[in-house]
């Protein structure tokens, strides 16, 4: 997701979005511990996904 996207999302499909990517990154680790992934840059990817969209949330609320 682009920052323009994530800007352009509402604070609650912005809440709901950083639960699911959070639960998609804790699935991703599971797996990657019993089996490794095709892409291991996908966690990282999807970490960062996390922060961005978690920073976005405390500006707002901030604001």
């Amino acid at each position: 997701m682009k920052v323009a996207e994530i800007k352009a999302l509402k604070d609650a499909d912005l809440a709901l979005k950083v639960t699911q990517m959070k639960d998609e990154l804790f699935r991703m680790k599971r797996t990657h511990r019993m089996s490794p992934l095709e892409n291991p840059m996908r966690i990282t990817a999807a970490r960062k996904l996390v922060a961005r969209l978690a920073t976005e949330l405390v500006l707002r609320k901030n604001q």
